[in-house]
C-alpha cells in the first residue's frame, strides 16, 4: 500500500515548517502563526496560458510606470516623485499620529484631477466627512465608503473607477469564505493579496493603512511588507506638532529620504524647512544648551540639545532623558568624568531635545557633551557655535559623514563657528570649521572661562 501523504504546518511569518502543530514558531518565535498547509501534491506543475508574451526589455512601455505628483511636496519627496499607477503603498504608524489626516489631505488634492475612492473600515462615513470639512477636503471627485468586506470594496471600485484607492485600514477588512477574524494573519494576507491584484490589473494607485504593534512593527504577517511596493512609516510624538514620514522600502525611489510635516488644527502642512522647530529663540545664550546638525535621510536638520546638571541630596541621583538615547547619555557622562575630570556623577542630570525630535545619530555626542559641561560650569557656549562629532570612550572625537553638507545648513541659518572632527573637505564660506581631536580640546575652545576658573581655584 502506498503511504499516505503527511500533513505539514508552516509559519506564516518566516516559512518555517514542522510535521505537527505548535503554538509558537521554532524559527522566529512568533505566537499563533503556524498553520496547516496540507499534504503535498505529487508531480510537477503543468504549464498554463500566459497573461502577456515576453518581450525584449527595450520594448517595454514605461509610460504607465511614471510617478504622478500627489500635490503634497513632502510626500512626493519621500516617494521619489509621486504615486505610481498600479503601485501599492503601505502606510504604518502609531494610533493618533495623523495617518488618516494625511491621507485625507492627499485624497482631496488628487481628486482635483481624477476620481479618488476612500474606503474606511474604522470610522463611519459621517465621521470622516466631518474631518474632511474641518480640513477643507470636500472635493467633488472624492468618493467615500464605509466597508469592512473586500468583496464590497471591489464593487465600489467597479462603480467609481478611481485613479487612487485608499483603504483605512487593511486590518479591518475581511475576505469572505476565508477562516480567521479580521486583522488575523490569514485574513490580512488574503485581503492584501486581493488588493494588490486589483491595483496591478487596473492600474490603480493604492494606499493601505497598517496598524503597528506595541514594539513599533507593522501588525500582520511580514509577507505583507514584501508584497507591497512602498512601505512608509509615519512617526511623531503626540505631544509635539512635528511628524516625520520615513521610507522603509521603495521600489520606485530612494529609501533614505524623509518628509517633515506639522500637524495643526486645520490639517497637516508640509515643512520644507523644519529646522526652526528644533531651535529655541532667545536673546542671550543660556548655559546647558548646544546646537548640532543631524542628518535624517538626505536632509540635514539643525537641532538643539539641552542639559541640566543640578546638585542633589538624594543618595541615588536622578537621570532623565527625552529625545535622546539614555544609554548614550550615561556613556558620555562617564567619559566626561573620566577624561575631562567633570565631577557630575553625584548630580542630577537631565537631557532633552527641543521640538520633540529624536536624535539617535552618534554625531550628536559632541554637542551633548558640551551641553553637559556648560551646565556643570554654569557657563554659556559662544553665540553662533554648532558642534558635531562622535565621542569615543577614550575621549577622542571621531569623524562623521556629510560634514560639508551639515556645515552648509548651519551657515544658511546664521551660525559662524563649528567644532568638528578632523575636517579635510573643502571649507564652507561664511562659517569657520575648527577641528578638534579629543573632548578636552573641544572643552578648552568652547568654554575657555571654565579653564581659567579651574586654574584660579587650583592656585
Amino acid at each position: 500500500m502506498a503511504k499516505a501523504a503527511k500533513t505539514t504546518f508552516r509559519c506564516a511569518e518566516c516559512g518555517w515548517t514542522t510535521l505537527k502543530w505548535v503554538g509558537r514558531c521554532g524559527e522566529c518565535q512568533a505566537w499563533g502563526t503556524v498553520e496547516e498547509v496540507g499534504a503535498a501534491a505529487p508531480g510537477g506543475i503543468a504549464p498554463a496560458k500566459v497573461s502577456s508574451p515576453a518581450r525584449p526589455i527595450a520594448e517595454i512601455d514605461v509610460e504607465t510606470a511614471h510617478a504622478v505628483p500627489s500635490g503634497l511636496d513632502e510626500l512626493d519627496r519621500v516617494l521619489g516623485g509621486g504615486l505610481v499607477p498600479g503601485g501599492v503603498l503601505l502606510l504604518a504608524g502609531e494610533p493618533g499620529v495623523g495617518k488618516s489626516t494625511l491621507l485625507l489631505e492627499v485624497a482631496a488634492l488628487c481628486a482635483d484631477s481624477a476620481p479618488v475612492l476612500y474606503v474606511t473600515g474604522e470610522e463611519s462615513a459621517g465621521q470622516v466627512r466631518l474631518r474632511a470639512e474641518r480640513l477643507g477636503a470636500l472635493a467633488p471627485k472624492l468618493y467615500l465608503a464605509a466597508e469592512t468586506s473586500i468583496a464590497s470594496l471591489i464593487s465600489h471600485v467597479d462603480d467609481v473607477a478611481p485613479r487612487l484607492l485608499i483603504v483605512d485600514s487593511v486590518q479591518t477588512m475581511s475576505a469572505p469564505d476565508v477562516p480567521g477574524v479580521p486583522g488575523g494573519v490569514t485574513q490580512v494576507r488574503e485581503v492584501a493579496g486581493a488588493l494588490i491584484r486589483l491595483a496591478k490589473e487596473r492600474g490603480i494607485a493604492t494606499v493601505l493603512v497598517g496598524h503597528v504593534t506595541k514594539d513599533g512593527s507593522i501588525a500582520g504577517p511580514r509577507m505583507l511588507e514584501h508584497l507591497v511596493d512602498v512601505v512608509l512609516q509615519f512617526e511623531g510624538d503626540r505631544h509635539s506638532r512635528l511628524r516625520m514620514l520615513r521610507s522603509v522600502k521603495n521600489r520606485y525611489g530612494p529609501t533614505d529620504e524623509i518628509g517633515c510635516f506639522e500637524l495643526t488644527d486645520s490639517g497637516i502642512i508640509g515643512l520644507p524647512d523644519p529646522s526652526g522647530l528644533f531651535l529655541t529663540r532667545r536673546n542671550e545664550p543660556v548655559p546647558g544648551t548646544c546646537v548640532t546638525v543631524t542628518v535624517e535621510g538626505r536632509r540635514p536638520l539643525i537641532a538643539e540639545v539641552q542639559a541640566l546638571v543640578a546638585p542633589t541630596a538624594l543618595p541615588q541621583p536622578r537621570r532623565a532623558t527625552s529625545g535622546l538615547d539614555h544609554a548614550r547619555v550615561a556613556m558620555l557622562m562617564a567619559v566626561l568624568e573620566r577624561r575631562a575630570q567633570l565631577k557630575i556623577g553625584a548630580s542630577d542630570v537631565y537631557a532633552s531635545t527641543v521640538g520633540g525630535v529624536r536624535l539617535q545619530e552618534p554625531s550628536v555626542d559632541l554637542a551633548l557633551a558640551l551641553a553637559l559641561a556648560s551646565s556643570h560650569a554654569d557657563l554659556a557656549l559662544p553665540r553662533g557655535l554648532v558642534a558635531l562629532g562622535e565621542v569615543g570612550l577614550a575621549g577622542d572625537v571621531r569623524a562623521v559623514s556629510g560634514v560639508q553638507r551639515r556645515l552648509i545648513e548651519a551657515q544658511r541659518l546664521g551660525f559662524t563657528t563649528a567644532l568638528v572632527p578632523e575636517y579635510s573637505e573643502e571649507p564652507v564660506e561664511g562659517i569657520e570649521a575648527v577641528g578638534v581631536a579629543d573632548l578636552g580640546e573641544a572643552l578648552r575652545i568652547a568654554l575657555p572661562a571654565r579653564r581659567r576658573q579651574r586654574g584660579t581655584r587650583d592656585d
